[in-house]
């Protein structure tokens, strides 16, 4: 697996030394090595799309009929002429000069730099929604920088990083470059995992998607890869929009929708500010709604607001300068608002918002009265790349079902996830098919879960098959997933003593079958992990019903809401999980470590009197 933070520092720390030996301001570096990384990806996708066409591509005379840009539109890529491909640029002479190269309009190069934003016009005249947009400041590098740089992102691995990259990548390169644009009233990049639960619980399929607070386009991304999953084409279905007030982040957004073959109109700047203006005239127009707004943000124009509508449940508290303190409840008005009658909702809350009193009770007890909240997920710390808070996932749906619309459902996710490392959590594809399971169980729609288990059955059923491994057939073809987590369990304690003994009678030359044992392991422990996650699902919910989990989930109705004041914490509803009893006696164990922690302090104090001794001895 790819430790994609140790490849952006890895990244960061080779650009930005490069940018101290230049006579380049940080302003004049950031958007041509932010274009850098977008031609990086564009030709990674560009190449797996091209090997798709040529597979079952026709041939004539026993030749295989070329690419055309045709056929990339029809799998949602942009396509890349020869002279905008990254592996063209890189292996390019010293010696621009010499080459003989001209520029689309035919007049001769000279330097790499016009090479590239030749490169990039090349690509704005495959994309229209491109124009304009991409940098073209490359004459200001020299050659050497510019060569170097593009040495830099030539970095195969980022071909295995899938999603938003450059969403991920840019955000952290602008941290670096401009801290005051990244940090800017709370705005920060949505993860991966939460943009993914969104799209899962939005279901996409058809219509129009807005997000007023779109950044670099994360949503649209997973959107468009969803509306394809599921066979259609999403230009086809989708239109998609988009305001961002930061005008880096709309190109970026643009840049990225490009390279995943996605086409939109986003509006940036002041008329793109969403507090004040609905650019795009779509208040009660949109099938979606998807975004992560910037949170808390204070002094906000209440007239301004006020005058541009939107606002169906009325102004949240307004101070004595006429400002909005808490624009939390604008932002969720709004998000309602721009539903029309069928319309689904999703987006990113700070925590406090399920609970805040005043105006924002009010706006919320209307909300809830409406019948169309839909589903609230509490999110835990450490899922955002830069902040660590927590966050609430908000979920409307103006066409709920009758069974279900004076209920809400409530899950408590914060304490599932996977830890990334010390600071960052995700939710693994397996844990997001898991918490979408349960949606799925509340709206009955129950064929989506027996497939969720035959897909489980199915993956580790593969996975035994392609390790070709009878043990492992044999615990993966176990009756219940039960029985495979206690096969595997048992699999993996014989492989590791194995392992160890191995280790233990290994010479130094014999590090190859050592190594084939950590493999094995390491194949054994994912396959264990899947199975756990659908064990975890079956022992909750079976063949498919729902039920409340305390701890987890509740379905409650908006008589009971009421009796709780009209909070949307997922946490006043679920409850807490029983703690299972781990057979450990508590005294007993915390006499062990009180022994241990004397033992290692006597340990301590030895160590420190012979280092004193030493030193005297040094004359030190």
């Amino acid at each position: 697996m790819i430790n994609i933070r140790k490849l952006e520092a890895e990244l960061w720390e080779s650009a930005d030394l490069l940018r101290a030996g230049s006579k380049l301001t940080s302003n004049q570096y950031c958007m041509p090595v932010l274009g850098l990384i977008f031609l990086r990806y564009a030709y990674s996708r560009f190449k797996k799309v091209e090997a798709e066409i040529l597979k079952d591509r026709p041939s004539r005379g026993g030749r295989i009929l070329p690419v055309e840009a045709s056929d990339f539109s029809a799998k949602s890529a942009l396509f890349l002429p020869k002279e905008a491909q990254y592996e063209y640029l890189v292996n390019l002479p010293e010696n621009i000069a010499s080459a003989g190269l001209v520029n689309k309009d035919g007049h001769p190069m000279n330097s790499l730099g016009e090479v590239v934003n030749n490169a990039m016009q090349l690509i704005e005249d495959q994309s229209e929604q491109l124009t304009g947009v991409l940098p073209k400041s490359y004459t200001d590098f020299s050659d050497e920088l510019l060569a170097e740089l593009l040495r830099i992102f030539n970095n195969s691995a980022l071909d295995d990083v899938g999603g938003d990259i450059i969403g991920r990548i840019y955000e952290y390169f602008l941290n670096k470059f401009a801290k005051n644009i990244a940090s800017d009233d709370g705005v920060f990049f949505t993860p991966k995992s939460l943009v993914k639960m969104i799209v899962n619980i939005i279901e996409p399929k058809q219509g129009v998607l807005l997000d007023c607070a779109c950044g670099s386009g994360g949503m649209f991304v997973q959107s468009g890869d969803f509306v394809n999953a599921a066979g259609m084409n999403a230009n086809s279905t989708m239109t998609f929009y988009g305001q961002e007030k930061v005008e880096y982040n709309a190109q970026l957004c643009l840049m990225n929708m490009a390279v995943h073959g996605l086409t939109g109109v986003i509006k940036s700047g002041d008329e793109a500010n969403t507090f004040y203006h609905d650019a795009h005239n779509l208040n009660g127009c949109c099938d979606y709604i998807m975004a992560n707004p910037p949170f808390n943000v204070d002094k906000v124009k209440a007239e301004s607001c006020e005058n541009a509508g939107r606002l169906p449940f009325g102004l949240p508290s307004v101070n004595k300068n006429k400002e909005v303190g808490n624009a939390n409840y604008l932002w969720i008005s709004y998000f309602y608002s721009y539903l029309n009658e069928h319309g689904r909702a999703g987006f990113v809350m700070a925590s406090s918002a399920t609970d805040s009193q005043g105006k924002d009770k009010d706006i919320r007890e209307a909300l809830i009265r409406t019948g169309h909240v839909d589903v609230m997920i509490s999110v835990g710390n450490n899922f955002f790349y830069t902040k660590s808070l927590p966050c609430s996932l908000w979920f409307f749906d103006k066409a709920k079902g009758e069974a279900i619309r004076d209920k809400v459902l409530f899950i408590d996710a914060r304490n599932y996830y996977t830890v990334v490392d010390r600071t960052l959590n995700e939710w693994s594809e397996w844990q997001l098919k898991n918490l979408n399971a349960i949606v799925w169980l509340y709206r009955g729609e129950t064929e989506k879960y027996t497939a969720l288990l035959q897909e489980y059955r199915d993956y580790l059923q593969s996975e035994a098959e392609a390790a070709d491994n009878d043990d492992l057939k044999d615990a993966a073809y176990q009756d219940s997933f039960v029985g495979v987590v206690s096969a595997l369990k048992e699999k993996l304690s014989a492989l590791r003593k194995a392992a160890k003994a191995k280790v233990d009678a290994a010479g130094k030359r014999d590090k190859k079958s050592v190594q084939q044992y950590d493999d094995r392991i390491a194949y054994i422990e994912n396959m264990l992990t899947v199975a756990k996650e659908a064990n975890c699902l079956y022992e909750k919910f079976g063949d498919g019903v729902y039920a409340d989990i305390l701890g987890l989930c509740r379905l409650a109705t908006i008589a009971e809401i009421e009796e709780k004041g009209w909070s949307l914490t997922p946490g006043a509803y679920v409850g807490v999980a029983p703690v299972e009893d781990d057979g450990v006696d508590f005294a007993e164990r915390m006499a062990e470590i009180h022994r241990e922690l004397l033992s290692l302090q006597t340990e301590s104090n030895d160590l420190m009197d012979t280092i004193s001794q030493n030193m005297k001895e040094m004359g030190i």
